[in-house]
């Protein structure tokens, strides 16, 4: 097996794992609570924080003030996938997510996220 194909089998034997994710600032104890279908993507949303390209415009702001060493990056918890033909990734990911919202209540002096309506 050339080189290649090595290379492709490896890529299609990693297993791909969403789960739920916070952002911590270490200063004032403020968290961002996210979601994502792949938690290896958490290396782009470091990108965009050092990019100033976050969407979450206060988080964004205090990253620039404080600079990366002031956050922490957590996986809170992986989905749980199912063998069910039926199971919806998605929508068991925005449950997941709402779990955490919840529990940890991330809004206004608390954190960094918007309270959904």
């Amino acid at each position: 097996m050339d080189r290649k194909k090595q290379l492709k089998q490896l890529y299609k034997e990693i297993t791909v794992e969403a789960g739920v994710y916070q952002i911590k600032n270490n200063e004032n104890e403020k968290v961002f609570i996210g979601s994502t279908p792949n938690l290896k993507t958490l290396n782009g949303v470091k990108f965009s924080l050092e990019n100033d390209t976050h969407m979450n415009k206060a988080l964004q702001a205090d990253w620039h003030q404080l600079g990366k060493g002031a956050f922490n990056f957590d996986i809170l918890e992986i989905l749980k996938k199912q063998d069910d033909p039926y199971f919806n990734e998605k929508e068991a990911l925005l449950e997941l997510e709402k779990k955490w919202l919840n529990q940890l209540q991330p809004y206004g002096e608390q954190g960094y996220n918007k309270v959904k309506e």
